[in-house]
């Protein structure tokens, strides 16, 4: 019999959560392979609340309500968790063989179609402050409609086929995927600030060393 995986609301770091991938799915595919961290390793409560915080799927108040779920619908906090870790491993297979131009396996996208199904409801126009922002309402009452966007960000990668400019960073000891928009469209790295700059000053501790 499996053990089930108790949830807890204890932050395992202080680390920002990141988003260079370039599209929704591809940051949330990035989650659990940040800096320090491997993509074998699980998806935390706390990650999972501020991914959806900074990637402005939920509200700061609403993100501050969510992080108390563990302490009172703890089930209902492991559910989503779950179903979230099922997509992340989906989307990183999915990206993974699209950069290597294999065949992306029906079983990989099972776990988009299932979030996709229960998360039926409707785009909407929203006040944003001074802006109007376009944001997903759910019809149904339940925590999945959280990784809807990201379901559909992801689908809606995978339907560009060839044409996707899905990448892997350059740094072999990376693991993060990007989505290529730049000009050029030669991107390398996942981010400047990270594996760009570590690779110019390794650069250029081979050609003046000390």
């Amino acid at each position: 019999m499996t053990k089930k995986r108790q949830v807890t609301g204890r932050r395992a770091d202080d680390s920002p959560v990141l988003l260079i991938g370039g599209r929704l799915s591809v940051s949330f595919a990035n989650v659990a392979g940040q800096p320090g961290k491997v993509a074998t390793q699980a998806l935390t409560w706390e990650e999972l609340v501020g991914f959806l915080e900074v990637a402005q799927i939920i509200t700061a108040d609403r993100a501050k309500q969510l992080l108390t779920l563990t302490q009172n619908e703890p089930q209902a906090a492991e559910a989503l968790l779950t179903r979230a870790e099922s997509l992340g491993a989906a989307l990183r297979r999915i990206f993974g063989a699209m950069v290597r131009r294999e065949r992306v396996e029906a079983e990989w996208v099972r776990p988009l179609n299932a979030i996709l199904q229960v998360t039926e409801g409707h785009d909407e126009l929203v006040e944003a402050g001074d802006k109007w922002k376009m944001e997903f309402i759910a019809r149904e009452g339940g925590l999945e409609w959280l990784l809807a966007a990201i379901a559909r960000s992801g689908a809606e990668v995978l339907a560009e086929g060839t044409d996707a400019r899905i990448r892997k960073c350059a740094n072999p000891a990376c693991e993060l995927f990007f989505y290529d928009e730049s000009r050029t469209h030669k991107r390398r790295w996942c981010s400047m600030a990270l594996c760009g700059n570590r690779s110019k000053v390794a650069a250029f501790a081979k050609r003046h060393p000390t």
